[in-house]
């Protein structure tokens, strides 16, 4: 099995985003990862011709931003 560079970058993308949710309840910044993540993973969708993943993906950053702004703005868990 060979890895393009494309490949490598979707695979790093949703490695972040994994890593990024499962320890979001720790820190506000773990929320931004998640969303820089996502943001990743919406730009390699695009890239790799696969829209509709990448239309979500987008959704999804806007989605984190809002939990990273309110978390960061309240203190609490979005």
């Amino acid at each position: 099995m060979t890895f393009d560079a494309l490949t490598l970058f979707g695979l790093v993308a949703v490695s972040l985003m994994l890593l990024f949710y499962a320890f979001e309840d720790n820190s506000p910044w773990c929320i931004l990862g998640f969303a820089v993540a996502c943001a990743m993973g919406s730009i390699y969708g695009f890239l790799q011709g696969a829209w509709p993943f990448g239309l979500v993906e987008g959704v999804w950053t806007f989605i984190a931003l809002k939990r990273w702004q309110k978390r960061r703005l309240t203190g609490k868990p979005a």
